[in-house]
Protein backbone atom coordinates (compact mmCIF):
# COMPACT_ATOMS: atom_id res chain seq x y z
CA UNK A 1 0.00 0.00 0.00
CA UNK A 2 1.19 3.59 -0.89
CA UNK A 3 1.70 6.11 1.87
CA UNK A 4 0.08 9.24 1.37
CA UNK A 5 2.70 11.45 1.83
CA UNK A 6 6.04 11.81 4.12
CA UNK A 7 4.67 14.18 6.69
CA UNK A 8 1.11 14.59 6.98
CA UNK A 9 1.72 17.31 9.29
CA UNK A 10 2.69 19.74 6.14
CA UNK A 11 0.71 20.47 2.93
CA UNK A 12 2.71 18.41 0.43
CA UNK A 13 2.67 18.21 -3.57
CA UNK A 14 3.61 15.09 -5.26
CA UNK A 15 5.33 15.31 -8.61
CA UNK A 16 5.90 13.66 -11.60
CA UNK A 17 6.38 13.83 -14.84
CA UNK A 18 5.38 11.42 -18.58
CA UNK A 19 7.19 11.39 -22.28
CA UNK A 20 10.91 11.94 -21.45
CA UNK A 21 11.46 8.61 -23.39
CA UNK A 22 9.67 9.66 -26.57
CA UNK A 23 10.45 10.73 -29.90
CA UNK A 24 7.96 13.04 -30.83
CA UNK A 25 5.33 15.29 -28.56
CA UNK A 26 5.51 17.48 -25.37
CA UNK A 27 6.86 15.91 -21.69
CA UNK A 28 4.13 16.34 -19.52
CA UNK A 29 4.18 17.32 -15.78
CA UNK A 30 1.88 16.93 -13.06
CA UNK A 31 1.47 18.26 -9.32
CA UNK A 32 -0.92 16.83 -6.68
CA UNK A 33 -1.86 17.47 -2.71
CA UNK A 34 -4.23 14.78 -2.05
CA UNK A 35 -6.30 14.91 1.20
CA UNK A 36 -4.17 13.30 4.37
CA UNK A 37 -6.76 9.82 3.59
CA UNK A 38 -6.59 10.06 0.49
CA UNK A 39 -6.78 6.29 -0.51
CA UNK A 40 -8.31 3.86 -3.92
CA UNK A 41 -6.96 0.42 -4.25
CA UNK A 42 -5.89 0.98 -8.25
CA UNK A 43 -3.42 3.52 -7.19
CA UNK A 44 -0.14 2.80 -8.04
CA UNK A 45 3.08 3.42 -10.29
CA UNK A 46 1.29 4.70 -13.63
CA UNK A 47 3.21 2.45 -15.78
CA UNK A 48 1.99 -0.34 -13.58
CA UNK A 49 -1.63 0.33 -14.56
CA UNK A 50 -3.74 -0.77 -17.51
CA UNK A 51 -4.56 2.39 -19.35
CA UNK A 52 -8.46 1.92 -18.58
CA UNK A 53 -7.40 2.14 -14.10
CA UNK A 54 -5.79 5.39 -15.14
CA UNK A 55 -8.00 6.68 -16.99
CA UNK A 56 -10.42 6.14 -14.23
CA UNK A 57 -8.62 7.04 -11.84
CA UNK A 58 -7.68 10.51 -12.96
CA UNK A 59 -11.23 11.55 -12.77
CA UNK A 60 -10.84 10.22 -9.37
CA UNK A 61 -7.88 12.44 -8.85
CA UNK A 62 -8.83 15.60 -10.86
CA UNK A 63 -11.75 15.56 -8.41
CA UNK A 64 -10.78 14.64 -4.95
CA UNK A 65 -7.37 16.28 -4.58
CA UNK A 66 -6.72 19.33 -2.48
CA UNK A 67 -5.00 20.65 -5.73
CA UNK A 68 -3.48 19.15 -9.12
CA UNK A 69 -1.90 21.25 -12.18
CA UNK A 70 -0.61 19.85 -15.68
CA UNK A 71 2.41 21.24 -17.07
CA UNK A 72 3.89 20.66 -20.46
CA UNK A 73 6.77 21.11 -22.29
CA UNK A 74 6.93 21.51 -26.35
CA UNK A 75 9.51 19.71 -28.51
CA UNK A 76 11.20 22.80 -29.50
CA UNK A 77 11.87 23.69 -25.78
CA UNK A 78 13.17 20.31 -25.06
CA UNK A 79 15.45 20.60 -28.11
CA UNK A 80 17.01 23.86 -26.34
CA UNK A 81 17.50 22.60 -23.16
CA UNK A 82 17.44 19.06 -22.70
CA UNK A 83 14.86 16.57 -21.90
CA UNK A 84 15.89 16.24 -18.16
CA UNK A 85 16.39 19.70 -17.65
CA UNK A 86 12.31 19.97 -19.62
CA UNK A 87 11.68 17.78 -17.47
CA UNK A 88 12.10 19.97 -14.60
CA UNK A 89 11.17 22.88 -15.63
CA UNK A 90 7.86 21.46 -16.15
CA UNK A 91 7.04 20.13 -12.71
CA UNK A 92 8.13 23.63 -11.71
CA UNK A 93 5.52 25.10 -13.74
CA UNK A 94 3.45 22.28 -12.30
CA UNK A 95 3.85 23.21 -8.72
CA UNK A 96 3.30 26.60 -9.67
CA UNK A 97 -0.20 26.09 -11.38
CA UNK A 98 -1.51 24.77 -7.87
CA UNK A 99 -4.12 26.69 -6.28
CA UNK A 100 -2.63 25.94 -2.84
CA UNK A 101 0.93 26.50 -2.19
CA UNK A 102 2.40 23.43 -1.13
CA UNK A 103 5.22 23.20 2.46
CA UNK A 104 6.87 20.13 0.73
CA UNK A 105 7.04 18.78 -2.65
CA UNK A 106 8.14 15.14 -3.62
CA UNK A 107 9.58 14.56 -6.24
CA UNK A 108 9.99 11.10 -8.24
CA UNK A 109 13.19 10.58 -9.59
CA UNK A 110 16.97 11.59 -8.48
CA UNK A 111 17.20 15.12 -10.21
CA UNK A 112 15.15 17.99 -9.17
CA UNK A 113 15.84 21.90 -8.70
CA UNK A 114 14.04 24.63 -8.39
CA UNK A 115 13.65 28.91 -7.94
CA UNK A 116 10.26 28.21 -5.60
CA UNK A 117 11.10 28.59 -1.52
CA UNK A 118 9.85 25.19 -1.18
CA UNK A 119 12.07 22.56 0.34
CA UNK A 120 12.16 19.10 -1.61
CA UNK A 121 12.93 15.46 -1.65
CA UNK A 122 13.94 13.85 -4.79
CA UNK A 123 12.83 9.42 -4.23
CA UNK A 124 13.87 7.12 -6.40
CA UNK A 125 10.77 5.09 -7.60
CA UNK A 126 8.40 7.33 -5.57
CA UNK A 127 5.71 6.82 -7.66
CA UNK A 128 5.65 3.19 -6.63
CA UNK A 129 6.38 4.52 -2.90
CA UNK A 130 3.74 7.46 -2.07
CA UNK A 131 0.22 8.39 -3.19
CA UNK A 132 0.90 12.08 -4.04
CA UNK A 133 3.44 10.94 -6.52
CA UNK A 134 1.70 8.10 -8.15
CA UNK A 135 -1.36 10.12 -8.51
CA UNK A 136 1.07 12.67 -10.31
CA UNK A 137 2.38 10.25 -12.28
CA UNK A 138 -1.49 9.45 -13.45
CA UNK A 139 -1.95 12.91 -13.90
CA UNK A 140 1.19 13.82 -16.48
CA UNK A 141 0.54 9.74 -18.08
CA UNK A 142 -2.71 10.47 -18.82
CA UNK A 143 -3.24 14.03 -19.98
CA UNK A 144 0.08 13.00 -22.27
CA UNK A 145 -1.71 10.12 -24.15
CA UNK A 146 -4.83 12.25 -24.86
CA UNK A 147 -2.62 14.66 -26.50
CA UNK A 148 -1.00 12.59 -28.66
CA UNK A 149 -4.46 10.90 -29.16
CA UNK A 150 -5.56 14.05 -30.69
CA UNK A 151 -2.03 14.76 -32.58
CA UNK A 152 -2.52 11.13 -34.04
CA UNK A 153 -5.45 12.14 -35.95
CA UNK A 154 -3.15 15.13 -38.17
CA UNK A 155 -0.34 12.53 -38.45
CA UNK A 156 -1.50 9.14 -38.55
CA UNK A 157 1.03 7.81 -40.27
CA UNK A 158 3.08 7.42 -37.08
CA UNK A 159 1.02 5.11 -35.23
CA UNK A 160 0.88 7.57 -32.07
CA UNK A 161 -2.41 6.53 -31.34
CA UNK A 162 -0.90 2.96 -30.28
CA UNK A 163 3.16 4.07 -29.40
CA UNK A 164 2.17 7.77 -27.65
CA UNK A 165 5.15 9.06 -29.45
CA UNK A 166 7.92 6.25 -28.15
CA UNK A 167 10.66 5.06 -30.13
CA UNK A 168 9.06 1.76 -31.57
CA UNK A 169 10.20 -0.33 -34.45
CA UNK A 170 6.75 1.12 -36.54
CA UNK A 171 7.66 4.63 -35.49
CA UNK A 172 11.33 4.80 -36.48
CA UNK A 173 10.32 3.21 -40.07
CA UNK A 174 7.70 6.05 -40.42
CA UNK A 175 9.72 8.56 -39.51
CA UNK A 176 12.23 6.84 -42.23
CA UNK A 177 9.55 6.80 -44.71
CA UNK A 178 7.41 10.25 -44.17
CA UNK A 179 10.10 12.16 -42.42
CA UNK A 180 10.10 14.30 -39.26
CA UNK A 181 6.86 15.97 -38.07
CA UNK A 182 6.89 19.72 -36.20
CA UNK A 183 6.25 17.13 -33.04
CA UNK A 184 9.58 15.26 -32.96
CA UNK A 185 12.29 16.06 -30.81
CA UNK A 186 15.10 17.11 -33.26
CA UNK A 187 17.78 16.52 -30.68
CA UNK A 188 16.99 12.46 -29.80
CA UNK A 189 18.45 10.03 -32.04
CA UNK A 190 15.44 9.04 -34.65
CA UNK A 191 17.58 7.97 -37.76
CA UNK A 192 18.30 4.73 -39.42
CA UNK A 193 20.85 3.20 -37.45
CA UNK A 194 18.69 3.05 -34.81
CA UNK A 195 16.94 0.77 -36.49
CA UNK A 196 19.78 -2.54 -36.29
CA UNK A 197 19.73 -1.92 -32.87
CA UNK A 198 16.17 -3.85 -32.80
Amino acid sequence: MLANCMDINRVEAGLDEAGRGCLAGPVFAAAVILPPDFYHPLLNDSKQMTERARNILREIIEREALAWSVAQIDPRRIDQINILNASIEGMNTAVKGLSITPEHLLVDGNRFHTDLAIPYTCVVKGDATYANIAAASVLAKTHRDEYMLNAHTEYPQYGWSQNKGYPTIAHRKAILEYGLTPLHRRSFNTGVEQLSLF
